[in-house]
């Protein structure tokens, strides 16, 4: 369902971390099909439930469409998420029964994701997925607004970093894990030097 194979990857993912279940958080939603990082695994595991966030009022239609086929498995708010105030990504959660180290975090948003992800403080996701603008050169930081169009991997990079979490893959969208989970996927903890080398275009 996902864009680029997002959800293949999260699947191995789960697997080498033993995640068999818990909350998945996806925004913007739309009906958590199209594009949808998440809906494989609502799909085929009723022990997954998602918190889905579509500020569209007709997108939220359908959401809450999908919401009907799967019982008990969604938590639906029609809300844009904003950088602070009640809209915050840590309000909108804390409404709800999410616990703080949730399994999965999709944002892709197609402009201040970067920013969301930065205002999040309250929880500590074990798996954030991450969109960015992936033409701009890697070595090149620039965070979106005031004129730029997304965010570029270094910078992505940077705060992924600076919030505890390692970069394990890239593909459009990155993909980090919490630093004290990243030894459990076949890897420690590299540094961010490492990690750059490690996705440098050949």
């Amino acid at each position: 369902y996902s864009q680029n194979g997002e959800d293949g990857v999260t699947a191995e993912l789960f697997g080498r971390l033993g995640i068999n279940g818990g909350w998945l958080v996806e925004f913007g939603a739309w009906d958590v099909m199209h594009f949808s990082n998440t809906f494989h695994f609502i799909k085929e595991n009723k022990n997954f439930k998602v918190i889905a966030i579509e500020g569209d009022n007709a997108r939220f239609g359908d959401l809450r469409r999908t919401e009907a086929r799967f019982p008990g498995q969604f938590v639906c708010a029609n809300a844009f998420v904003s950088e602070s105030g009640y809209y915050s990504l840590d309000n909108i959660l804390s409404r709800t029964e999410i616990p703080d180290d949730f399994e999965l975090l999709s944002i892709d948003i197609d402009s201040y994701d970067y920013q969301v992800w930065k205002s999040l403080t309250k929880y500590r996701p074990k798996i954030v997925i991450i969109e960015i603008n992936s033409s701009i050169p890697l070595e090149i930081e620039q965070i979106h607004g005031e004129g730029k169009q997304g965010t570029s991997f270094a910078s992505m990079l940077k705060l992924g970093n600076e919030k505890g979490y390692t970069l394990v893959h890239h593909r459009g969208n990155m993909f980090f894990v919490r630093n004290d989970l990243v030894e459990k996927i076949g890897g420690g903890h590299a540094s961010m030097a490492e990690q750059k080398k490690l996705f440098r275009r050949k």
